[in-house]
């Protein structure tokens, strides 16, 4: 076993009962949370060269044969969305930092941790009922971050969310047991042999509809996302970040995970339903953000929107589709979370992030301008930028499946999402510069810049980050190792 599969989950967990320890303590507080959580990010990068170089991990808590006990598995899909996840924990936490009320605060820390929590046990989760656990304890935490500082605004956004995820959590919950009921088993590994090997699988096909409808509503796909974007555009930037960034991809990895792992055996049945899904998606999404006129309004849609083309990839359910779904995937959880940090910026400068009441900050903030044409020309997907070879990776998945309808979506969507981020261009930093209510904005300049740079990096290490989801596309195609690593020892 190794352990350091487990690291990711316990170092955040222990910071978290470190800081409500320290609560009262502001600059403790602070020194606790973000040793935290680089440390947790150091972890999951060993984590991530670990499964590169020696291949599956498995951590089996308490030693327990399989597939009994609960196990935590580190293969490339879950160890590459764990460092995403904690390098945009990174960058919002350090932004909270300087945007955060003190009052606010306080609070933030232990929350964050916990959430922290959430978001790397479902990564690295082998059992389908702890990744219902850490889902719970991911939506928990975020409840209450979402009602941190207890304005309207943020209570009607939060009980909006706390209803549908209650839901959505129930019917999590009564599928798995239903699932449990119908296998005798709730170990993925051991799920996908004993699927697989099923001579009736009516009720099985029933039962992964019902995940696609809750792991659809986590991650908002049509006509499920009309949680997301009121609660997304009413809650402080630093968190705002960390949710549109992070949240709804955990969605889309339960989603990548269960129907190449679990529900694998009929995609002539089930890829049909998941692309119109995408296209259905894309399209509402975008509609949705050329429509606002708030900067992260028309982010909150474009999470949306950009969901649609992961969801594309795993509808076309090929080694080259995946890839592209991945390497889209980590692309947007960088970019999404560039942008919404530009958008807190924005608003602690300008005092408001309404386009009406913004302008000309290029020229008075001229890096926050450059920043934003970076995070926004690379979400639009133009040349070299990392967006770009994600899709075009996408559409050659989906010219070679012939399924041209999905790739004429997806060009127009990504032309009008271009003409959307032109308009918060044309908007806020465009024409003659406004009143502001702050000058300095140096000290909000790291945590943007970090995840730009790492924008670039990716757009311009195409190849290399393509042979990396590439090799997890293939692992993810091709379960038998999966399986074998975490059944090893068992009968």
């Amino acid at each position: 076993m190794n352990h350091v599969v487990f690291l990711p989950i316990v170092l955040p967990l222990v910071g978290a009962i470190a800081l409500l320890l320290a609560n009262g303590h502001l600059r403790l507080q602070r020194v606790l949370s973000a040793a935290a959580t680089l440390i947790a990010y150091e972890a999951s990068l060993y984590l991530f060269y670990e499964v590169w170089q020696r291949g599956i991990q498995v951590y089996r808590l308490g030693n327990w044969t399989p597939p009994f006990g609960i196990v935590l598995v580190a293969d490339l899909l879950s160890s590459l969305m764990v460092v995403m996840s904690l390098t945009v924990a990174v960058a919002a936490l350090f932004f909270s930092f300087a945007t955060l009320d003190v009052e606010r605060e306080r609070f933030f820390h232990p929350l964050f941790q916990f959430q922290l929590v959430g978001v790397s046990g479902s990564f690295l989760t082998g059992d389908i009922f702890n990744l219902f656990v850490f889902f719970e304890i991911m939506l928990i935490s975020s409840y209450s971050l979402l009602s941190l500082g207890g304005e309207r605004r943020q209570l009607e956004a939060s009980i909006k969310y706390i209803a549908i995820n209650l839901f959505s959590s129930t019917l999590l919950l009564s599928t798995v047991g239903l699932l449990y009921g119908l296998m005798g088993t709730l170990n993925m590994a051991d799920l996908a042999q004993k699927v697989s090997q099923a001579p009736d699988k009516g009720m099985l096909t029933v039962l992964g509809v019902l995940f696609l409808v809750v792991f659809g509503v986590k991650s908002a796909v049509f006509p499920l996302y009309f949680w997301l974007p009121g609660a997304y555009t009413v809650i402080p930037s630093g968190i705002a970040t960390y949710f549109g960034g992070v949240l709804t991809k955990v969605g889309v990895y339960a989603l990548l995970r269960v129907f190449t792992l679990i529900f694998n055996y009929d995609p002539g049945f089930t890829s049909p339903i998941i692309l119109v899904i995408a296209g259905l998606t894309m399209v509402v999404g975008v509609l949705g953000a050329t429509a606002q006129k708030d900067i992260r309004g028309i982010l909150s849609y474009h999470i949306i929107s950009q969901i649609g083309y992961m969801v594309m990839g795993l509808g076309l359910f090929s080694v080259l589709s995946i890839a592209g779904a991945l390497f889209f995937t980590i692309h947007n959880i960088i970019v999404k979370s560039c942008l919404f940090l530009i958008a807190g910026a924005t608003e602690k400068v300008a005092g408001s992030g309404e386009l009406k009441d913004l302008g000309g900050m290029a020229r008075t903030h001229p890096y926050l301008g450059v920043l934003f044409l970076v995070a926004a020309l690379s979400l639009a997907g133009f040349p070299p930028m990392s967006g770009f070879f994600g899709k075009v990776v996408l559409l050659k998945a989906g010219l070679e499946a012939q399924n041209y309808l999905i790739v004429g979506v997806s060009v127009v969507v990504s032309l009008l999402t271009l003409f959307s981020m032109m308009k918060i261009w044309r908007g806020a930093f465009w024409g003659e510069p406004k009143a502001l209510s702050e000058k300095s904005y140096w000290y909000l300049i790291p945590s943007v810049a970090f995840l730009a740079i790492i924008t670039v990096a990716m757009g311009v290490l195409f190849q290399p980050m393509l042979a990396i989801t590439m090799r997890a596309a293939e692992q993810m195609m091709n379960p038998d190792a999966y399986i074998r690593a975490v059944l090893a020892g068992g009968s």
